[in-house]
């Protein structure tokens, strides 16, 4: 049987997990990075026998890459060390304990949105995930599973935890810098901590039989670069479908004063969204939120309807809710054209001048990565993405891209929610932007992404097999300010039209848009910026990312070889284009999602750990106690075979 995509080549999962290991480079790793740690999340399937199964790229165990840089006993010079671990959660545990599994435990969103899955081939994998969770809380298990993250999307850094996550359960914490798994986050505490340490108060989710549910956690909140808060929504397929919390730093670290917000909420209700829907992503200024009710929704009662689980439907608004940060309650919402977006780049406010009158919020802004479609849920999981049941209106008709967009929303009249401004910055393909931390939620100058050649839609190129073979640099600051002196057609319009090719011929040193190229045959992942110590201006640090090389390191057949190695490189981002150095790891890493850079300053002030995970040290004894015993743990050996 075929290898599935997303199981094969550098997107095939790796078993080896190493500790610390020391590794070779080249170059000069600049000073700044010493004592801290560049991570990235992944997702890294534990079962995978059965190779032309159901897959997804966002299905998967989390698995942490991380490279620390530290000063070598030796010879005082900096010396990167090389570690990846599984983030033992419930589902990881319990499969790991499990023997005769050869799928996951969890179906593939594969499974769950291909138009070719029948009503009783996806109630079939979801009750066959309900058995195994319940088998896992009988006699014989060692592990219960009491939640189902797999904590494989991205990693967080606040209040003195590292925080891996994922929108199927809360929170995570490892522990830097050797990633061991300490647990579930809760809000108010977390499992693994001393005793001491623990807080009573609410809870992510709540009380009552819902909260498992209003617990999930989005993949991507955000922390305050001022205030330290951490702000995440709750999304579920229960009404009110959204809910809303804001955490205060409480943990005093040794490096500066801590800023207390002025209040902390947990599981307050948005109102205004009427169905479930699927959302990954959503915009934090520092006085505002802006929840994204797409026309992308995410439904298992649908099932019942005999509807698709998953549905995007482009005849339908896309709607931005805009609150106060500490008021959802008072959010109010903007209508426009159907779209997609599963990540935002920078959100900010525009105030009024102070002068004799006090100054006011006029607008909100939000930068992020567009999509016209929903074809990256397919294409992802190999699979051609359904034609639109619904007719999409005159004039909203819109070719396949993936494009960094600009979003004005106009708060100045209390009687009309108007878009102020809404196009492209740049023609060229992007997705997983990122900036420098410091000038999150202000209004930065530089956004960095990822890119392809040959290709204006990431969706599309998902699905053909196309990689990361570019990172990109936006002068939003310039372009949005070039969209405000001449605006573009709304909606529809972008303010730089070349293509990748032409900004590549470009020799103008203050081109607002920069590209580093990958060499032929290597492909990158999602950069983080590292500012340098006293630096001149925004963009002068380094970006890290991990690359590989399918030229050298696959085998003729296109599979990884058994000794295949990944690199990471540390890239001057003033110009784009200087390798400062390349650190050589001694695995590979897989094509994965996103990191963060944590300095030495937040990995020396984590909150103390009392217990890591650890996965069970024996298996239940087969052959000792009563007859019954014997016969209850081979019945459920049988069992788990079948639904292996």
């Amino acid at each position: 049987m075929p290898r599935h995509p997303y199981l094969s080549g550098n997107f095939a999962p790796i078993y080896t997990e190493l500790p610390l290991t020391p590794c070779t480079f080249t170059g000069s790793i600049p000073i700044e990075l010493l004592g801290g740690e560049y991570i990235r999340n992944g997702g890294n399937p534990l079962q995978n026998e059965v190779l032309g199964r159901d897959a997804h790229w966002f299905d998967g165990d989390g698995m942490l890459s991380g490279v620390l840089f530290c000063r070598s006993e030796t010879t005082g010079e900096i010396q990167p060390e090389f570690t990846n671990r599984f983030i033992l959660t419930d589902v990881y545990i319990a499969a790991k304990d499990s023997s005769s599994l050869k799928t996951p435990i969890l179906p593939s969103i594969t499974t769950l949105v291909s138009p070719s899955s029948t009503r009783k081939r996806i109630i079939g994998q979801i009750c066959r995930t309900i058995a195994l969770v319940t088998l896992s809380h009988l006699p014989g298990s060692e592990h219960a599973i009491k939640k189902i993250s797999v904590a494989n999307t991205a990693l967080y850094y606040h209040d003195g935890r590292a925080l891996a996550t994922c929108e199927s359960g809360p929170p995570m914490r490892v522990e830097l810098p050797v990633l061991g798994t300490v647990g579930w986050y809760s809000g108010s505490n977390n499992e693994g901590e001393p005793s001491y340490d623990q807080k009573h108060g609410p809870l992510f989710g709540g009380p009552g039989i819902f909260g498992w549910f209003r617990e999930w956690v989005t993949g991507h909140p955000r922390v305050d670069p001022n205030t330290k808060e951490l702000i995440l929504y709750h999304n579920t397929t229960i009404s009110p479908y959204v809910n809303y919390s804001v955490i205060k730093s409480t943990h005093n670290l040794p490096y500066s004063t801590n800023t207390q917000s002025p209040a902390q909420m947990l599981n307050r209700p948005v109102p205004g969204i009427a169905s479930p829907k699927m959302m990954h992503d959503f915009g934090v200024a520092m006085t505002h939120t802006i929840i994204m009710d797409l026309p992308l929704s995410l439904d298992p009662f649908n099932l019942v309807r005999n509807k698709p689980i998953v549905a995007y439907d482009p005849s339908s608004p896309a709607r931005f809710g805009v609150f106060p940060r500490y008021k959802p309650e008072d959010i109010r919402w903007y209508e426009t054209n159907a779209c997609c977006i599963f990540h935002t780049a920078n959100t900010w406010t525009t105030s009024t001048e102070g002068g004799s009158q006090p100054s006011f919020t006029k607008s909100i802004n939000m930068l992020c990565c567009r999509m016209t479609t929903a074809t990256l849920i397919y294409s992802a999981g190999d699979l051609m993405a359904p034609q639109p049941k619904y007719s999409i209106p005159t004039g909203q008709q819109e070719e396949e891209q993936c494009r960094l967009y600009y979003y004005q929303f106009d708060l100045s009249s209390d009687a009309v929610n108007r878009i102020s401004h809404q196009w492209a910055l740049a023609a060229i393909s992007m997705e997983f932007p990122t900036l420098r931390d410091s000038v999150s939620m202000s209004a930065a100058k530089y956004i960095y992404g990822c890119s392809a050649t040959g290709t204006t839609s990431f969706g599309a190129a998902l699905g053909s097999g196309i990689k990361i073979n570019a990172l990109v640099k936006i002068d939003v600051e310039t372009l949005i300010a070039k969209g405000m002196r001449d605006p573009p057609t709304p909606i529809t319009g972008c303010v730089d039209k070349r293509d990748i090719n032409a900004i590549l011929e470009s020799n103008d040193p203050n081109d607002p848009i920069q590209v580093f190229i990958m060499p032929a045959g290597w492909y990158t992942q999602e950069s983080r910026f590292v500012p340098r110590e006293d630096g001149v201006s925004e963009d002068d640090g380094w970006l890290l990312t991990y690359v590989f090389d399918e030229t050298t390191q696959l085998t003729t057949d296109g599979q990884p070889k058994t000794d295949a190695r990944s690199e990471l490189w540390i890239i001057d981002a003033r110009n784009m284009t200087d390798v400062v150095a390349k650190v050589h790891l001694p695995q590979r890493v897989p094509y994965g999602f996103h990191g963060n850079w944590i300095s030495k300053e937040d990995i020396d002030g984590q909150r103390p750990v009392e217990k890591l995970r650890s996965l069970p040290s024996e298996k239940v004894p087969m052959s000792d106690g009563s007859i019954a015993w014997r016969t209850w743990m081979a019945f459920r050996r049988s069992l788990e075979t079948y639904l292996g």
